[in-house]
């Protein structure tokens, strides 16, 4: 129990070892105003001391300098001469300080008032997406599995990319996948699309059914019928096989990383984004790739591959996987965030998923690829 008043005491005695540095700047204005000769006036120097604590401090000790100061601005004009406290010159001056010390107030608490506000929209964004993208177990079947979503919005921490898994009598089932568009309308819609596929992949035996499927639902739930879609990508691993089957929807291609060797697994002819179906009637091609004990698959938003660096550079990411040699999926997701937000300058300018799974060396497969 004994640390926590400790530590918020700190903040306490800060602020008030703070203070003292405008009740210094008062007094010390105060007493060489009443030395110095009578034409000079330092007296509207005492406005920089409500000024400056308003930088750090909040209205009711921005109001408490800014008293002091008013009082500092009177005891000059009561020490220099009882008289001038009721010129027009120091009224002048008292007026000017009260008007700027109430401004500074009324400043200090709107900006209070914003601060609580964005707490707790940070706050709802933060359950919001814990409940429409709560993060993956450590371990799915056989697979280690670490996931990871950056905002763009420090203030929204959520928005259109998605992913998803689902454990089958035989395997894992993932999607990740992009929402076109920003904001509510595409968190509806990426909720559209993982409640969609939560209740059809258990069902749906064959995975071109299953993104067939996704596809309808998208085009009759879309909140913009014709406009919107989603870019997905959507993989079958099975447990006891190495070989992934995969249909890839207008989404950046997975990435395999063996031995310090990264390989990005391009489809030949991927799929339409969902929602788009209708218009260009696809067939849902099955691709497959393998993923062995020891690999590492990386699934990504474009939000990775267009992040910038203070150049214009893309992040080149098979160029920065290279010579990682780590099976750990949260590891490697640590090291990749770190990496990513180094070269965007510490801010991405789209949202990013990224999900990094493992097959452990001792869940080897029964059929070689």
């Amino acid at each position: 129990m004994s640390p926590r008043p400790t530590g918020s005491r700190r903040p306490v005695r800060a602020g008030r070892a703070w203070v003292s540095v405008p009740v210094a700047w008062i007094v010390a204005v105060t007493v060489v105003d009443v030395l110095v000769p009578p034409d000079l006036h330092l007296g509207p120097l005492l406005v920089a001391a409500p000024a400056i604590t308003a930088s750090w401090a909040g209205p009711r000790t921005v109001g408490l300098v800014a008293a002091l100061a008013v009082l500092g601005q009177g005891a000059i004009a009561w020490l220099r001469d009882p008289d001038e406290l009721l010129s027009s010159n120091h009224q002048t001056q008292l007026t000017a300080l009260i008007v700027v010390g109430l401004s500074l107030v009324l400043f200090c608490a709107l900006r209070e008032r914003r601060a609580r506000e964005l707490t707790q929209v940070r706050y709802v964004s933060e359950t919001a997406q814990r409940g429409l993208l709560p993060p993956l177990p450590p371990r799915l079947g056989p697979l280690r599995v670490a996931s990871l979503y950056l905002a763009a919005e420090a203030e929204a921490r959520i928005g259109g990319d998605l992913y998803g898994a689902v454990r089958t009598g035989s395997g894992t089932r993932l999607i990740v996948g992009d929402v076109r568009g920003k904001g509510m309308t595409a968190v509806g819609d990426a909720a559209l699309l993982l409640g969609a596929f939560r209740a059809a992949a258990r069902r749906r035996t064959v995975l071109d059914e299953l993104v067939a499927f996704l596809d309808e639902s998208v085009r009759r739930d879309l909140s913009e019928p014709g406009e919107a879609f989603i870019t997905a990508a959507v993989l079958d691993i099975p447990d006891g096989d190495d070989r992934v089957e995969m249909i890839v929807c207008g989404h950046p291609p997975p990435v395999v990383l063996r031995d310090g060797r990264p390989r990005t697994v391009h489809t030949p002819r991927p799929a339409p984004p969902l929602g788009l179906g209708e218009l260009a009637q696809p067939d849902y091609r099955v691709d497959s790739f393998r993923l062995a004990p020891g690999d590492l698959l990386l699934l990504y938003t474009d939000g990775v591959t267009e992040a910038r660096d203070s150049a214009g550079v893309f992040y080149p990411l098979t160029e920065r996987l290279t010579g990682w040699t780590g099976t750990d999926p949260d590891a490697f997701l640590d090291h990749f965030r770190r990496d990513l937000l180094h070269h965007a300058g510490g801010r991405l300018d789209d949202d990013a998923v990224m999900l990094a799974l493992a097959r452990p060396a001792a869940a080897r497969p029964g059929r070689p690829g």
